[in-house]
This record gives C-alpha cells, sequence and structure tokens, in this order.
C-alpha cells in the first residue's frame, strides 16, 4: 500500500504526485516529511500516495512502477524518499534501479524488477491517473484533505508546512 499511518486517523491526505516533478519533491522534502513525523506517526493523520505521472517527464511512470512494486514489499516509505532525494540523477539516467540500490537488498531488487517488468503494477497507476482525472488534477502535486467526510482541494502546485499544520491543527480542534 502506498500509504502511511492509521486508516482509522481523523484526517486523510491524498497527494497526487509525480516522482519526477521538482515541485512534487519540494512538497515532500519541505512539507510532507514534518508532516509524517508529527502528524501521521501520532495517528492523526493517514497519508496516501497517489500515482500522477505527467506525460512530459519521461521516466516518471517508470519511476511510479518501481515505487507500487516498493510497496508490494512493504518499503515504499524508503524508496519514495530515495526517488525524491535522487531524482536529478535517475531523471537524467532513467537508471532508477541503481538510485534504489541503497535502500532495497538485491533480493528486493530482484524482486522489484520482475514487477515492474511483468507489466501488473500499471492498472494501480492508472487507477490512480483515473481518480486525479475525476478530482480535475491538472498539475503535481495536488492535496486533498478529508476530514470528517468531507474534502477539500488544497492550492495545487504544493502548500508549505507552517501552512498546512495550522489548517489541521483547525480541523482537529472541530
Amino acid at each position: 500500500l502506498k500509504a502511511l499511518g492509521s486508516r482509522s486517523a481523523p484526517i486523510t491526505i491524498e497527494v497526487f504526485s509525480d516522482f519526477q516533478c521538482p515541485a512534487c519533491r519540494t512538497t515532500y522534502e519541505s512539507t510532507l516529511r514534518p508532516l509524517i513525523d508529527n502528524y501521521v506517526v501520532t495517528g492523526k493523520v493517514y497519508l496516501v500516495h497517489r500515482d500522477f505521472p505527467l506525460p512530459m517527464h519521461t521516466y516518471s511512470k517508470t519511476a511510479a512502477r518501481w515505487a507500487n512494486a516498493a510497496a508490494h514489499l512493504g518499503k515504499f516509505e524508503k524508496v519514495e524518499a530515495v526517488l525524491y532525494a535522487k531524482q536529478d540523477t535517475w531523471g537524467q539516467s532513467g537508471n532508477i534501479e541503481a538510485a534504489l540500490a541503497g535502500v532495497l537488498t538485491p533480493a528486493e531488487l530482484k524482486r522489484a524488477r520482475q514487477l515492474v517488468e511483468s507489466g501488473q503494477l500499471d492498472a494501480a497507476i492508472d487507477s490512480d491517473i483515473a481518480l486525479g482525472n475525476s478530482k480535475r488534477v491538472s498539475q503535481t502535486p495536488s492535496l486533498f484533505v478529508t476530514h470528517r467526510g468531507e474534502t477539500t482541494s488544497l492550492p495545487s502546485g504544493g502548500v508549505t508546512y507552517p501552512l498546512l499544520k495550522k489548517y489541521l491543527d483547525y480541523l482537529l480542534k472541530q
């Protein structure tokens, strides 16, 4: 599963993201990492990653396949972090496997490669894209916050952590 935290958390945040998108990397590093540490780990937020690879990014769909393969192995969180951290490297070369060699064992890499090459991961990615289209996602990152059955779309292109924190704290007091 490409999600972190408890399904029973009072708030769910869905992030439609492209691993090759610089704005997605910035949002991941400066907003989502502190969100994970302060809200996901404490059971207040259930964070769901949705793949939304954009056509102009040559390797983003392949990166999404690797992330989905990692999710099958229970390694999504580590792989997501590395895909963003090494975005400039694999974004140039297309060698995603090399970027992941530091966080997956050789056996895990082999299993992930089999999943990536099998073609069976595309259905999950296409499902995320269809969901994004139904929510009128036009750029990445796009974040949706659901609290008590109400879903709010945050300004596209990402939000700062201090702003998101204020909003979440407000919702949690409701």
